[in-house]
């Protein structure tokens, strides 16, 4: 029996969509999972009569692999992940590929691939982007790892992977933890977006009192312009679902507590170790939290008073500047994202190029949408560029957009509505593009109750000063 090309743990429906995938393309593949059952249920079912077969165990998975084996690890962040590497491990040689392509801590990442070097064994960290569909139609694909490694595996990922005109969704992304680092980024992006999409919904709703169907029909309208992304994509969809039981928008009906997975929160807490400020994707982790307040948020909604709105009459010159306002905070949530993978490469030595990276996730992946390519073409021009809002594109359109975009914030803050990313883009916005902010007066505060001491703006040197007598 021929060996098969590619083997694949973890068959869940991820795992499944992606074998079949990888088998679409023209390479066999062998599957196994602890749970016995899913693999006979797939073998039976969706991958029948296509060059895709089961294991029963670790050793037979192995023995139906060519080498150097090639294996794809789609299991849970973290303990799963490190118990199926024990259990692979003593079994494989040296030039063996473990791919991981699982959201993983980026550090655990770079441990793994340390320790399994050791051993001769190649570990690669791979971002995967796309979800259900996307693992089974072409994924945005991130790998990080060995070089070697990489050009071993890319005839099949540069494949399997999402394609935006003829070019693959692909590329290497550099040493290490290098690919799980650009997908941890990745979704701390989308998370800023997505939050940004529903604060925007709450404006339209709570500010102008329009119904579900009539902000999809918007959201709608929007991606058809420059604003075009998969995110405004579902949201419409999102929108204009209709309930079976009440046979009205079933969104109205969803409780208002967000769940969320950790990739956010670790683009939070590694950003606060750079030093590098992304307050718009630090907001939408926090606006996360605050709905999970629930019982706390229905006690308070009783005590704490809010101004004494009303929804406010539609006009279409007021949405067009809501739109506005979403157009420049995306930017500025984008920009965040990107600054903080330069200031990563260079603490982790991991020569990311930022076009690639913008260029990879123009398709197959959640945050796919119009802009990237604008984005690819901005680094394109300044490889060096350190914040993308200074890029003459988009320093033109923010701009042009920053007055709607304050109308909007104030409008929702007289409302009571809360927009905490928005704001925050804003806000981000204006500290970016202060020559003098008022931290002049937080070093004199330091330097009164600590000595930190201070430097001026007339003459070089490090002060203190005895504040008082």
């Amino acid at each position: 029996m021929d060996k098969m090309n590619f083997g694949l743990i973890g068959v869940g429906v991820m795992g499944q969509n992606l074998a079949l995938n990888i088998e679409r393309n023209g390479f066999s593949v062998a599957v196994y999972d602890r749970a016995l059952d899913k693999v006979n249920e797939f073998t039976k079912g969706k991958a029948s009569g296509k060059r895709i077969i089961g294991a029963t165990s670790i050793e037979s998975f192995l023995q139906q692999l060519e080498r150097p084996r090639r294996i794809v690890l789609l299991v849970n962040a973290g303990k799963p992940v490190d118990d199926v590497i024990d259990g692979l491990r003593p079994q494989l040689g040296k030039g063996d590929i473990i791919i991981d392509g699982g959201n993983s801590f980026f550090l655990d990442t770079e441990r793994r691939a340390a320790d399994l070097e050791k051993h001769g064994i190649f570990f690669v960290g791979s971002g995967v982007s796309g979800g259900e569909e996307g693992a089974l139609k072409g994924p945005s694909l991130m790998p990080g790892g060995a070089k070697e490694a990489y050009d071993i595996i890319s005839p099949v990922l540069t494949k399997i992977a999402a394609h935006v005109n003829g070019e693959p969704c692909c590329t290497y992304i550099g040493p290490r933890g290098a690919g799980h680092y650009v997908k941890m980024v990745h979704n701390g992006i989308e998370y800023a977006i997505m939050q940004l999409i529903c604060e925007t919904y709450d404006i339209l709703k709570t500010g102008y009192g329009l119904p579900a169907p009539e902000i999809a029909k918007i959201f709608d309208k929007w991606n058809q312009t420059e604003l075009n992304s998969y995110l405004f994509e579902i949201t419409s969809k999102v929108l204009n679902k209709i309930d079976d039981v009440t046979h009205k928008p079933l969104v109205d009906f969803i409780l208002d507590t967000a769940e969320q997975k950790g990739t956010g929160k670790w683009t939070s807490q590694n950003a606060f170790d750079l030093g590098t400020p992304i307050p718009t994707i630090n907001a939408a982790v926090e606006s996360r939290m605050l709905s999970s307040f629930k019982d706390q948020r229905v006690k308070a909604s009783r005590i704490l008073r809010g101004p004494d709105a009303h929804p406010a009459e539609k006009e279409e010159s007021m949405i067009n500047e809501v739109r506005d306002a979403l157009h420049a905070s995306i930017i500025a949530s984008y920009s965040q994202g990107m600054a903080l993978m330069q200031a990563a490469s260079a603490e982790y030595k991991y020569d990311l190029k930022v076009d690639q990276i913008a260029a990879i996730w123009r398709g197959g992946c959640i945050i796919r949408a119009k802009i990237l390519e604008e984005i690819r073409q901005a680094y394109r021009r300044n490889p060096s560029l350190q914040n993308m809002m200074t890029d003459d594109y988009f320093s033109g359109t923010l701009n042009k957009l920053q007055a709607p975009w304050r109308r909007t914030v104030q409008i929702a803050s007289g409302a009571g509505i809360p927009v905490l990313a928005m704001s925050a883009s804003l806000s981000y916005y204006d500290a970016y593009r202060r020559e003098r902010l008022p931290a002049n007066l937080l070093q004199g505060q330091r330097d009164f109750f600590g000595a930190h001491t201070y430097r001026r703006i007339d003459k070089e040197g490090i002060f203190h000063t005895k504040w008082e007598e």
